[in-house]
């Protein structure tokens, strides 16, 4: 069967599944949809639920030649952007879209129809994108572009970059890239071009179209239409799909205004989005749940109507009495139309939040670390505030209790020359002519305290046997205090600099703890210091390996904790076991495809003798029956590249269970893999004593390819 063949076959699969699905919610991966079919004006719509429209910059300079209308009537594709590739007037298309942050674990594809005006002098003209127009600032050293020759992504000496072959001058192609994981492949016309591996990684970029729109340079010459930006990586029957038009007009409601999560200062609005593409009219729902709108609930439905807009916060309209100050709303348009078997078609639920009558968004932000000792504190005011009265302390209870303060006009407030390493409080009342409302005390510590802890400040699903550890500050001496009552925490002991370290013992899962360091040095006047007060919350699992506790220090150095001392591979016994545990170079965990923390646990198979598999010997947690827990739960990803070996995992040497998928290992993203500990049982495992687990892949073909594993896990019954 021809490749082409293949993917229509795909492509019908994919089809069906589109049409059969399209009452669910808007695809959250597509964040741009540009058809180019405008045909008038310096509007590009993006029909995607984001609504980031561009913006058609020096419109009469636009389209092939001198000069023009950036619009041109092509007679296989109709209406579509043309572009003259003139750096000093062409047009080209600014957008509002930031492309997120990217590394190995963001995948996406990128989509378009060309048709190429001449050779395409190489890589500098920018069909997609912008040339040096990253963040912070235009001109930072970094870039992500769509040529016509190359896709390429660059910031700090790291590169990704994937070559093809031109467009065939005159005529259309369809071309697309997608990144998924390490890998970027270019699809030509639907049919798998070229593909390269990267280790590349890059800030949030503005996206332009038909030359570098952050510099208003290196401009493209030819014809675009129907751009498309997903995060994620479509296949190749997805991909034929996209080429083919598959979804017609964009079903949902988007571009909503207020924009999704905005603060409007107002205690009315009107909302107003862009109508689907299939929309006779429209369901509208508006509430201050996010599950009460998302489901329908009652109360939330105002009713269907065929306006784009509706006002709420005024007498005759929802929320008569006003919208109040504080508050976040939800609100969802559903597309109607009676005459099509997939309406109404679900949007998405957005929100904006009316800002509060007290003061907020301080800085420093609320327990900010490192704060210089010269700040000067500053506060976005309450909604309707006139004055303002800000309290300040190196005490909680004399700002919690604090009246009569010193009234201002200004939102700025200067305590003067601070003490280093000391935590202080401060709040700000707002004043609107009529009431005073009282803020929240927020707080921050001055440079040079205890620094840097961890857990961190706020953690959540740490372990149940944590070991603290910290930054030191001034002090040449320590005291730890630490309990589950944060007014009234119990010394725990003391030590000297090098020795920042605590070991709580034991936990109870699901619980907040608290913690502090005070420091002490005889030979310093501000001495003692008072620690900055922090917590985390221990999980409700217990945790088995989490991968974070590895290190890189040498062999035989005190604290020496290298992965592959932990899980014995196969290193030293290649002809029965073909698995090598961590990277060959430190940091020898995998500290950029993670799961989730800042670790996971790399090893690469070969299965031409058999089996690759790595083991933990267990010290502790070696108890599987605590608090009822009856699931293990294992996080892997593979490649695709990978050979198809079965992946296992087994417990004291011999109780073993396969995965269910026989292409696990094949599969290029993280996935859960959750196994019955009766499973175990069943095959004889005592689990209130588990002394190892392993981790393999047995031998289908005798191939080769590389494995991640993270956040090993024991739960107990859903409740």
């Amino acid at each position: 069967m021809c490749k082409r063949l293949i993917y229509l076959v795909s492509f019908v699969f994919v089809l069906s599944l589109v049409l059969t699905s399209a009452a669910g919610a808007a695809d959250p991966d597509l964040i741009g949809w540009w058809p180019l079919n405008e045909g008038s004006g310096d509007t590009a719509i993006d029909l995607s639920a984001s609504g980031n429209d561009g913006t058609i910059n020096n419109f009469d300079g636009g389209g092939l030649g001198a000069g023009g209308s950036v619009w041109v009537n092509d007679p296989e594709r109709g209406m579509v952007a043309s572009f003259s590739g003139d750096n000093s007037s062409g047009a080209y298309i600014s957008t509002d879209l930031i492309i997120p942050f990217m590394d190995l674990d963001n995948d996406f594809t990128w989509a378009l129809w060309v048709k190429q005006e001449g050779d395409g002098t190489g890589v500098n003209e920018v069909i997609l994108g912008n040339r040096y127009g990253g963040t912070p600032t235009p001109g930072s050293g970094q870039f992500i572009k769509f040529t016509s020759t190359r896709f390429e992504y660059y910031h700090g000496g790291h590169n990704g970059t994937i070559d093809y072959d031109d467009p065939t001058p005159g005529e259309w192609v369809h071309m697309v890239v997608v990144k998924e994981g390490a890998t970027l492949t270019h699809y030509r016309n639907a049919e798998l071009s070229a593909s390269e591996t990267t280790t590349a990684t890059i800030d949030e970029n503005p996206f332009g179209m038909g030359g570098d729109a952050t510099n208003a340079a290196e401009m493209w010459s030819g014809h675009l239409s129907d751009v498309r930006l997903y995060t994620k990586a479509l296949s190749p029957g997805e991909i034929l799909g996209v080429m083919e038009g598959a979804g017609g007009l964009w079903p949902y409601a988007s571009g909503p205004t207020p924009a999704d999560g905005a603060l409007h200062k107002d205690t009315w609005v009107n909302i107003s989005w862009r109508p689907g593409g299939y929309a006779v009219s429209h369901d509208v729902y508006l509430g201050e749940s996010f599950d009460d709108v998302d489901n329908g609930a009652e109360g939330t439905f105002l009713g269907n109507q065929t306006d784009t807009f509706v006002v709420a916060g005024f007498p005759g309209f929802a929320y008569p009495d006003g919208l109040v100050p504080g508050t976040t709303y939800y609100w969802r348009i559903d597309e109607v139309n009676d005459a099509e078997p997939n309406s109404p078609w679900k949007g998405d639920v957005w929100s904006f939040s009316i800002p509060p009558k007290t003061a907020y968004f301080p800085n420093p932000a609320d327990g900010a670390e490192s704060v210089g000792v010269d700040v000067i504190l500053s506060w976005t005011a309450g909604f309707g505030a006139k004055l303002h009265t800000p309290y300040f302390s190196g005490n909680f209870d004399e700002v919690d209790t604090a009246t009569g303060g010193m009234v201002q006009g200004t939102t700025k407030y200067t305590p003067g020359k601070l003490k280093m390493a000391k935590t202080y409080y401060w709040r700000v009342d707002e004043f609107d002519i009529v009431e005073t409302f009282k803020g929240d005390v927020w707080s921050f510590t001055t440079e040079g305290a205890v620094g840097s802890p961890s857990p961190a400040n706020g953690a959540v699903d740490v372990t149940q046997t944590p070991v603290l550890t910290w930054t030191p500050g001034f002090g040449a001496s320590h005291d730890v205090y630490f309990g589950a009552d944060a007014s009234s925490l119990e010394r725990k002991g003391g030590g000297n600099l090098g020795s920042e370290s605590y070991e709580p013992g034991q936990l109870e899962w699901n619980t907040t703890y608290y913690w502090r360091i005070d420091e002490a040095d005889n030979a310093n006047a501000d001495s003692p210091w008072t620690g900055p007060l922090w917590s985390f919350t221990t999980a409700n699992f217990l945790i088995i390996d989490d991968m974070e506790s590895y290190n890189d220090l040498d062999e035989g150095e005190p604290g020496s904790n290298r992965i592959y001392l932990a899980w014995i591979d196969g290193f030293d016994n290649p002809a029965t076991n073909g698995s090598v545990v961590g990277n060959l170079n430190a940091p020898f965990a995998e500290q950029t495809i993670v799961n989730s923390g800042s670790q996971s646990m790399p090893m690469a198979y070969d299965n031409s003798v058999g089996k690759s598999e790595a083991t933990l010997t267990l010290n502790s947690n070696r108890d599987w029956t605590v608090n009822g827990v009856d699931t293990l739960t294992i996080w892997f990803r593979g490649n695709s590249s990978n050979a198809a070996e079965t992946l296992y995992v087994a417990l004291n040497g011999n109780a073993k269970v396969n995965n269910d998928n026989p292409d696990a290992a094949s599969i290029n993203k993280w996935t859960q893999w959750n196994i019955p500990l009766q499973a175990f049982a069943d095959q004889g495992v005592n689990l209130a004593n588990v002394n190892s687990i392993t981790l393999g892949l047995s031998s289908v073909t005798g191939g080769t390819g590389m494995m991640y594993f993270d956040d090993i896990r024991l739960y107990p019954p859903a409740q």
